[in-house]
C-alpha cells in the first residue's frame, strides 16, 4: 500500500456507523480535499488543535498540509471520516498513521471536529485504525497525547490500550495496544485486500 495511485483509493474506503446510528465515510484524503482539510483545521477550537499537534498553531504549515495530502508516501497515510450535511461531503475527523516496519508497529494521531464530538465518531474511526494496522502488517499500534488531555486518554482507555510514559517528552504519554491477531469484528476494505492479496501470492491459491 505504500504507492496508491489516485485511481485506486477508493478500493480502501469504509463506510462506519457510530454508536448514535450515524453513518461516516472513511476514506484516504485526496487533492481535492486540499480547501476542505484546510478548513477542517481552521475550524478546530483552539484546544483541539493544541492537543493534536502539541503546539499552537491555527492551520497548517505549507510544508504540513503537503504530508498530509501524500498518501502512501515513506508508508504514512491520511484518512478522513466525512459525513453529508446540508447536502455536501463534509470532513467531520481526520487521521493520519504511520507503519514502522522494523518494529512492526502503527503509529497514528486524529482529531474530531468540535461539533461532532459525543457523537462516537472517535471510537469508530479508532477501531478502523485497528484493522487497518492489522492489513498493514502491523503487530502493536501506539498513539501519543498530552497528559492533561483526558477525552483522548478516556478514549484509548476504553479501546483497550495500555499507557506507558513517553520515552522523550515527559508531558506526554504513551498508549499502546497489541494487534497480532486481525480485528475479525472489525471489518474493513484494507483487511479485504490484504487478505486477498495474501491469498493471491500463497503456493495453495493455484492449486
Amino acid at each position: 500500500m505504500s504507492s496508491l495511485r489516485l485511481e485506486d483509493l477508493k478500493q480502501y474506503s469504509d463506510t462506519l456507523q457510530t454508536r448514535q446510528g450515524e453513518r461516516l465515510n472513511v476514506r484516504f484524503v485526496e487533492p481535492r480535499d486540499t480547501e476542505e482539510l484546510q478548513h477542517y483545521f481552521r475550524s478546530l477550537s483552539n484546544r483541539s488543535r493544541y492537543s493534536r499537534f502539541f503546539g499552537a498553531i491555527s492551520e497548517l504549515p505549507k510544508g504540513l498540509l503537503h504530508d498530509f495530502l501524500e498518501v502512501g508516501e515513506r508508508d504514512r497515510f491520511t484518512v478522513v471520516a466525512t459525513k453529508m450535511v446540508d447536502g455536501f461531503e463534509t470532513i467531520v475527523a481526520e487521521a493520519r498513521y504511520a507503519l514502522h516496519a522494523e518494529t512492526s508497529t502503527l503509529e497514528f494521531g486524529l482529531s474530531v471536529d468540535d461539533r461532532w464530538q459525543g457523537h462516537g465518531i472517535a471510537t469508530a474511526l479508532m477501531k478502523n485504525l485497528e484493522c487497518r494496522a492489522a492489513a498493514l502488517g502491523a503487530e502493536h499500534m501506539f498513539g501519543d497525547t498530552l497528559r492533561s488531555n483526558e477525552t483522548m486518554i478516556s478514549l484509548a482507555r476504553k479501546s483497550g490500550f495500555a499507557f506507558v510514559n513517553h520515552p522523550d517528552d515527559w508531558k506526554l504519554v504513551r498508549f499502546d495496544k497489541e494487534i497480532s491477531v486481525a480485528p475479525k469484528d472489525i471489518p474493513c476494505a484494507s483487511w479485504r485486500l490484504a487478505a486477498l492479496s495474501r491469498q493471491a501470492d500463497s503456493p495453495s491459491a493455484s492449486v
